[in-house]
């Protein structure tokens, strides 16, 4: 039971932690909204009090799990729930302390290294996502989250070679030991988007082709052959192919494809 609710902690706290990083750098709502509308006194004063009740409550919050963590270091129910507010409060700064705690008490627990690569990263602090990532990669060669963070590590440092190296030892590991648990088909995807962002589309089209002929019921290197073949404007190959990617395709992905891409 504390298994199932500690992912279901991590996954609320990824997705709160992925939606911070991804909105943190388009403009504040207030102002898109003054741009667009003139609201009236009355409710803008409504508006700023009920959010000013929301920033106090949340306070509450961290300053009473604070006081249980000062007393019990160790309470890891107290420490989720701190790294929640700081969270929803936006302050990634102060979420570090209890996700590094977090880290502390249970190393085997990818998913807080994860978390902890991941906010390290988002403040700059490019050393210790690393670290936090090679530590998961040292266990499990193949995490694909681990993967693709570092590899988005380097290429965030202008580093694509060091991110390309990365993936490619990874799948010549998946390939050459019979017993390894890597997914080479979802590390190649990576690669081959990699190839995709630096503009090497042929060195991504080779890759998804290699990717395809592996599974032919696959439907991820088929919509990426098709998307790539739309970044060169070659729409009349491309077409097929995302088509043909719509109906291999699960049927919880098939809204999507259809609405991005048909």
């Amino acid at each position: 039971m504390d298994s199932k609710r500690n992912r279901w902690m991590y996954i609320v706290l990824g997705l709160m932690l992925f939606s911070l990083i991804i909105f943190s750098g388009l403009p504040l709502v207030s102002s898109m909204v003054q741009e667009s509308s003139v609201l009236s006194e009355d409710n803008s004063e409504r508006v700023m009090a009920i959010a000013e009740q929301e920033r106090a409550k949340l306070e509450a919050e961290a300053t009473g799990y604070q006081k249980i963590i000062a007393k019990e270091p160790n309470n890891e129910t107290a420490l989720r729930e701190l790294l929640k507010v700081r969270l929803q409060q936006q302050d990634i700064n102060q979420a570090v302390e209890p996700l590094e705690k977090l880290v502390q008490l249970h190393p085997e627990q990818t998913e807080y290294n994860i978390l902890l690569a991941q906010t390290k990263q988002h403040l700059e602090d490019y050393e210790g996502a690393a670290a936090a990532y090679r530590k998961v990669l040292g266990e499990a060669p193949g995490n694909i989250m681990a993967l693709g963070g570092l590899a988005n590590l380097f290429l965030n440092q202008n580093l694509p070679s060091k991110a390309i190296a990365l993936l490619e030892n990874t799948i010549n590991q998946g390939k050459e030991e019979s017993d390894s648990d890597i997914d080479v088909s979802s590390v190649q995807l990576l690669l081959g988007e990699i190839y995709t962002q630096q503009e090497n589309y042929e060195a991504a089209l080779t890759v998804f082709d290699e990717v395809a002929a592996a599974d032919e019921t696959d439907f991820r290197p088929v919509l990426a052959q098709g998307l790539v073949l739309q970044k060169q404007a070659k729409y009349e190959i491309a077409k097929p192919l995302i088509r043909k990617a719509y109906e291999l395709a699960p049927p919880d992905f098939r809204d999507q494809i259809k609405n991005s891409y048909l």
